[in-house]
């Protein structure tokens, strides 16, 4: 475990989970919603691509999502461990309704300077939105990824419940 992936979809607690990973195995985390969105008004990164392969160059790294599309296939084939958080709608859910009425109640600075926003809910890009419309097509992604011939070396470890990564992850720091 040098070079890990963290997915899942939305609300999963694949940034929590990579940054514990980090410090445990020391390795460098990289928060892809951090790469992605680089500026005001959620604008989106326009040297992703360079950047996502300059920093997953490295030996040893740890990103926390399966990918944005222009980066998805670069960040696979350089992995050799994906970490699937594969928790069902009835966990997801409340995690991420919970972490959004926090960030708009204290309207945490987030990625780029953005902030969520009570306005924000009403939108289709809304965490809340986008983990309940996105969890189906993201889980099929992974699914599909974690069975494509091309990604049969890495090491999946797949989780599909809290406690099961819990246990794992004590076991791990023993």
């Amino acid at each position: 475990m040098k070079r890990i992936l963290v997915v899942g979809v939305t609300g999963a607690g694949k940034s929590t989970l990579a940054r514990t990973l980090s410090t445990h195995l020391s390795l460098p985390y990289h928060e892809m919603d951090a790469l992605y969105f680089s500026g005001p008004d959620w604008a989106v990164n326009e040297e992703l691509t360079a950047e996502v392969a300059r920093l997953t160059a490295g030996p040893r790294w740890i990103v926390d999502s399966i990918g944005s599309p222009e980066v998805r296939d670069l960040l696979w084939d350089r992995v050799d461990t994906v970490i699937w958080l594969d928790y069902p709608r009835r966990v997801i859910m409340p995690r991420v309704l919970r972490r959004s009425f926090r960030r708009s109640a204290r309207r945490e600075l987030l990625f780029g300077g953005n902030r969520e926003t009570w306005t924000g809910w009403l939108s289709r890009e809304h965490p809340a939105w986008w983990a309940w419309s996105q969890y189906g097509t993201r889980r099929d992604e992974i699914e599909r990824r974690t069975r494509d011939a091309r990604f049969a070396p890495l090491d999946t470890l797949r989780f599909r419940h809290p406690n099961e990564t819990a246990a794992w992850l004590a076991a791990l720091s023993e």
